[in-house]
């Protein structure tokens, strides 16, 4: 695989992979039903401003990965979606790794995921799924 192949699933900056994958988590605290969430809890979820939210939102919604109601409430879409479960699903892969193969604690496991899993290519993200469910580590 080359360079060029490792970046192509990153379509988005990391700012807007955080954005996504944080409506992505919000929608799932929802259960079953109305996906859609307020921009003020992904603002608070990121520790950012409603009005950066809004800036992030128009960029996605230019992309085809959101859809925000006239009500102000935002809702991935199918793209959207799933370019977010991609990036959670490598966000935990990667802090199951850091915390059950190197005993790297919870807290920074998860910070640290959270950069990691912007610039790692599909190629090393699979490997490392098969790796972990070779161990018996579940990613959840």
């Amino acid at each position: 695989m080359s360079a060029q192949d490792a970046s192509d699933i990153h379509v988005l900056t990391k700012a807007g992979e955080d954005y996504l994958e944080s409506i992505y988590r919000l929608s799932l605290d929802r259960g079953e039903g109305d996906k859609s969430v307020r921009s003020v809890d992904v603002a608070e979820r990121l520790e950012v401003s409603k009005a950066s939210v809004n800036k992030a939102l128009s960029v996605l919604k230019e992309m085809g990965m959101v859809e925000q109601s006239r009500y102000g409430r935002v809702t991935l879409t199918p793209e959207g979606e799933t370019y977010a479960a991609g990036v959670w699903t490598a966000h935990r892969t990667l802090r199951a790794f850091l915390e059950h193969e190197l005993g790297v604690s919870h807290a920074i496991a998860d910070g640290e995921a959270c950069l990691m899993e912007h610039v790692l290519s599909a190629d090393t993200m699979e490997r490392l799924t098969k790796y972990l469910e070779h161990q018996g580590v579940s990613i959840s």
